[in-house]
């Protein structure tokens, strides 16, 4: 793989504390190799949606590279081709399309976050970035995944390329997961802080991410569609990396090129029911008015086409192929895990004690109570499409090692104001969890990693653990608890074994949400 991220190095010159050696030499040999093999599979789901090959697999030339082949779709290539994007992805997506557009791409304008250009530099990743003289210029912002300044000045300047267009040219909109932040353009007279305002009030009283998004395309210029609507009469294609949970196109980015469904008395409705109505600054009453008056009604994308190129199911479908080839029967649970840290942690806990008494011949079956109990955690989880009846009768087979898969996005209840992000927290969970169910002769490893490489505000992208990790932390002085009453998750696994638990990758340069690993293997 040519981008391939180099984590097995970083495995293998890990420290080992020297308590690690109480107990078996062949348990620890084995645990070891667990770890090793989640690092290989973690490796290959990001390798599976790096931006380079997903666009290279979307798009392609005829012979005479005269048409640009989209998906089922041809377009005519004459130097008419103009490129914008938005995201954590975008500044690959955006080489890999120059390098197939040649001279058919006349200017391009993105907008990424900061710092990532000279990451993937330090990394040595070329392939990510683009040429020395490009025709696509670059704009660095939201710092911390907000809006800011120079995330605004990047999105005017796409909305004035966008609106220079006709109908003799075509608009590549390239949009991968931050990218909403990274496309701030309020509708005049709302400024940049009263729409951030505002939405920080809605999130601070429980609105969800459906709400807010629904707020942020009113008051936007671009979102909802307003960046297919400053485009037309081009015809525009829009080439998505998904980072929501069911991948739906509207939500992604705020749907910039997706028209919106939604009107202003929806907006009211919600401003109603969070008590905010009556404080709205005046110019989002004006947006909000003129809106609502608009002879037009709502426009259309009958221009666009817009397509999936990456998600999630894309990366566990191969993380699932590298695990059968090592030998194991795997099972991809879901790519839409969501829900609270803690009842995931303790969904995941629950299942490998229920997996012990399957995969090993010697013990009983599982109690009813703890079968009930798995199932109700998976009710309260309201995972969709959850695969937990094909995983229960694999592990029932009994025919060898079990690696269960999963992604998505769970969520975690901010109490203290220690570092660490949602893979690691989880992972930390994981590990208190295994501690309460007695596993008896099977090895388990739990992984959780973001494939963007960066898990919260932290240099991590998350993290392994194994039923030992209790004993481990308790050699060390560690309280399990005490880190996680603070959300200090970082913080504890930089301190066990001089950190080797951590996943480092640097950015990848990706970002489908998370990935979910769960070893079983009987002795």
């Amino acid at each position: 793989m040519a981008a391939a991220l180099q984590v097995l190095p970083r495995l293998a010159r890990a420290p080992l504390h020297p308590l690690l050696w109480r107990g078996s030499v062949a348990r620890l040999a084995s645990s070891m190799a667990l770890a090793e093999q989640a690092w290989q599979l973690f490796e290959s789901a990001v390798g599976a949606v790096l931006p380079g090959p997903m666009l290279h697999r979307a798009l392609s030339l005829d012979p005479s590279g005269r048409q640009l082949k989209v998906r089922d779709r041809s377009f005519q290539l004459r130097q008419n081709v103009y490129l914008v994007g938005f995201g954590k992805a975008v500044m690959g997506m955006a080489a890999a399309a120059e390098e197939l557009l040649g001279q058919h791409l006349v200017q391009g304008v993105i907008s990424i976050p900061k710092g990532i250009r000279a990451a993937m530099e330090r990394a040595g990743k070329q392939e990510m970035l683009l040429k020395p003289h490009s025709r696509v210029q670059v704009f660095e912002g939201a710092e911390d995944n907000l809006p800011d300044r120079d995330a605004l000045r990047a999105a005017l300047t796409i909305r004035q390329l966008a609106e220079g267009l006709t109908a003799d040219d075509l608009l590549l909109v390239l949009i991968s997961g931050g990218g909403s932040a990274l496309l701030p353009a309020p509708i005049p007279p709302v400024t940049l802080e009263e729409k951030q305002t505002l939405t920080r009030l809605l999130a601070a009283r429980g609105a969800t991410i459906q709400e807010l998004n629904t707020i942020r395309k009113a008051l936007s210029q671009l979102k909802g569609g307003g960046l297919a609507q400053a485009a037309y009469p081009a015809q525009v294609v829009s080439l998505i990396l998904s980072d929501v949970v069911g991948d739906p196109v509207e939500v992604i980015a705020s749907g910039p090129t997706v028209a919106s469904s939604h009107s202003v008395q929806d907006c009211l409705h919600i401003l109603n029911r969070y008590g905010l109505r009556a404080a709205l600054p005046r110019s989002v009453k004006t947006v909000l008015s003129r809106a609502d008056s608009d002879p037009h009604g709502p426009h259309t994308c009958g221009h666009v086409l817009n397509v999936i190129i990456g998600s999630n199911v894309l990366a566990l479908a191969e993380a699932q192929r590298q695990a059968e080839a090592l030998g194991y029967q795997a099972v991809v649970l879901s790519a839409a895990m969501q829900g609270d840290v803690k009842s995931m942690a303790q969904f995941y806990g629950l299942l490998a004690h229920v997996a012990r008494t399957r995969l090993t011949p010697s013990m009983a079956g599982a109690s009813v109570e703890e079968d009930a109990q798995l199932h109700e955690l998976a009710a309260e989880l309201q995972i969709p499409d959850l695969q937990l009846e094909e995983a229960l009768e694999t592990m029932a087979r009994g025919r060898g090692p079990v690696c269960l898969l999963a992604g998505g996005e769970p969520t975690v209840q901010l109490q203290g104001s220690g570092r660490g992000g949602r893979n690691q927290e989880l992972a930390l969970r994981v590990g208190a969890e295994l501690r309460r169910w007695p596993l008896g002769q099977i090895d388990v490893l739990f992984l959780s990693g973001g494939t963007d490489g960066q898990d919260g505000p932290t240099e991590a992208a998350g993290a392994w653990v194994t039923p030992e990790l209790a004993s481990q932390a308790a050699a060390e002085g560690l309280d399990m608890a005490t880190f996680l009453a603070h959300n200090d998750s970082h913080t504890f696994f930089c301190r066990l074994q001089g950190g080797a638990h951590l996943l480092h990758t640097g950015m990848t340069g990706t970002n489908v949400m998370d990935t979910h690993l769960l070893f079983l293997r009987p002795w």
